[in-house]
C-alpha cells in the first residue's frame, strides 16, 4: 500500500510539472561566487533583451523557470562579457555545468542535444574568428592577400558545416542558429550576395515552414528568401554623386540616429572621447576583416578614452541589425542612406569613409589625410 501510494505521489507531481508548461535552464558556474548571472532573450525585434538575473552564491547553483515555448526561442545565459548561447524547443529542462574561467567554451549541456550541438558551432566559429583575427594582424600579407585568405577560412567554414551540421537537419534550431552566425559584423552565410548561401538557407526556411507554420522566426526566414531572391545579384557597388557645390565644411556637424534598439543616440554625447565617426555599408566588400580591425582598435583603446560612432547605410534594415548587434561601439542605422544630408555635409564621396574628432567634439582629419589611423588615434589621446 505504501509503495503505491509512493508511486501515486511521483505521479501526481510528473503531472504537476506538466501542467505547469514551464521550461528550466539550471546548472552550476564554479569560481562565480557574488557574480550577476542574466538569462537573456535573443529576441528577432528587439536584440537581446535580459528576462531574469540572480547573483550567484559560493556553490554556483542557480535555476530559472519561464513560460514554455510553442516553437523554438533563442536565449543566452551572461556573465559579463561572456555567454552561453542556448535553444528551448518547448518545456525541456537544460542544466549547464561550466566554470567562470572559460564560461562561454568550457561549459557541458545535458538534456538538450540541440544546446549541445549549438555549443560545437559555437567552438567552431570561435576557431574561425582566432585564425582571421591572426591574419588580419599579420602585416606581411597585403590587405588583397588577407582578403583572400580569410574568405578561404570562411568557405571551408561554411562548407564543414553545411555538410556536418545543416545536411538532413535543416528543421532543426541549431540549422536556424547557423544561419545567422557572424564573422566580425558580417553574415557567415550571406545569401544577399552568395548563391549558394541562399539556397541552403532557403532549405531551412522550407522546412521550419513545415514545422512551425506559425513562429515568427519562419516568417522571418521566408521574408529573408524572398528578398535575397530579389536582390542575390552581384555584390552592391555604393557610388554617391555628390555635387561639390553643396558641399560645406563646418567642422563637426552633429547627428542623432536610433540604435538596434530603436534608441536615439548622438554623436555629441561622446564629447570627452577621441572618436571614429564611421559611415558605412556592412554588404561592402572587405566588411569582415575591416571590422575586425576596428575591433582591435576598440579594444586597444577604448580604455583611454577611444570611442566608434559608426552610422549603417545598408539598404537592408534587417541584414544591419543581424550584423551590428554584436558590436560593441555605438552602431545607428540611417533609414534614409545614400539619400542623407550627411553625407553631402561631411562631402562622403565613396564608402566606407571615417573621420578622427578630438575629445572637444572638434573635426581633427578624414580618412585622407591620415596615413596611419593608429598613431593618429595616439596623438589624439
Amino acid at each position: 500500500m505504501k509503495k503505491t501510494l509512493t508511486i501515486l505521489f511521483a505521479l501526481v507531481l510528473l503531472s504537476a510539472c506538466r501542467q505547469e508548461n514551464k521550461f528550466c535552464i539550471e546548472g552550476q558556474i564554479s569560481g562565480a561566487d557574488s557574480c550577476m548571472l542574466y538569462l537573456e532573450h535573443l529576441t528577432l525585434g528587439e536584440g537581446t533583451v535580459a528576462i531574469d538575473s540572480v547573483r550567484l552564491k559560493e556553490d554556483g547553483s542557480f535555476c530559472f523557470k519561464k513560460e514554455g515555448v510553442t516553437s523554438p526561442e533563442f536565449y543566452r545565459l551572461r556573465i559579463g562579457g561572456q555567454g552561453i548561447n542556448l535553444a528551448i524547443d518547448s518545456t525541456e529542462t537544460v542544466r549547464i555545468e561550466a566554470d567562470l574561467e572559460n564560461l562561454s567554451f568550457g561549459y557541458k549541456v545535458e538534456g538538450s542535444g540541440t544546446c549541445d550541438t549549438i555549443r560545437l558551432l559555437c567552438l567552431k566559429l570561435a576557431d574561425l574568428e582566432r585564425e582571421a583575427r591572426r591574419i588580419s594582424a599579420d602585416r606581411n600579407f597585403t590587405i588583397e592577400e588577407r582578403d583572400s585568405l580569410i574568405a578561404g577560412l570562411l568557405n571551408k567554414y561554411k562548407a564543414e558545416v553545411k555538410k556536418d551540421f545543416l545536411f538532413d537537419h535543416y528543421d532543426k534550431s541549431y540549422s536556424y542558429y547557423a544561419c545567422f552566425q557572424t564573422l566580425g559584423s558580417s553574415l557567415v552565410f550571406n545569401p544577399m550576395q552568395e548563391k549558394s548561401d541562399l539556397t541552403w538557407m532557403r532549405a531551412v526556411a522550407n522546412a521550419w515552414n513545415n514545422k512551425y507554420p506559425s513562429s515568427p522566426r519562419t516568417q522571418n526566414l521566408c521574408n529573408i528568401i524572398q528578398e535575397c531572391r530579389r536582390n542575390h545579384a552581384k555584390p552592391q557597388q555604393i557610388v554617391l554623386d555628390v555635387d561639390g557645390e553643396k558641399v560645406r565644411e563646418l567642422g563637426i556637424i552633429d547627428m542623432t540616429f536610433p540604435d538596434i534598439h530603436g534608441q536615439e543616440r548622438t554623436l555629441s554625447d561622446l564629447r570627452g572621447n577621441v572618436i571614429l565617426l564611421d559611415f558605412t555599408a556592412f554588404s561592402l566588400d572587405g566588411s569582415t576583416e575591416r571590422t575586425l580591425l576596428l575591433r582591435e582598435l576598440y579594444d586597444k583603446y577604448h580604455d583611454r578614452g577611444f570611442d566608434i560612432y559608426q552610422v549603417g547605410l545598408d539598404a537592408n534594415e534587417h541584414l544591419w541589425k543581424q550584423r551590428s548587434e554584436a558590436l560593441p561601439w555605438v552602431s545607428v542605422y540611417c533609414e534614409e542612406g545614400l539619400e542623407n544630408d550627411m553625407l553631402l555635409l561631411y562631402n562622403v564621396q565613396h564608402l566606407p569613409c571615417y573621420f578622427l574628432i578630438d575629445r572637444n567634439c572638434d573635426l581633427q582629419a578624414r580618412q585622407e589625410d591620415i596615413p596611419d589611423l593608429e598613431k593618429a588615434i595616439e596623438m589624439l589621446l
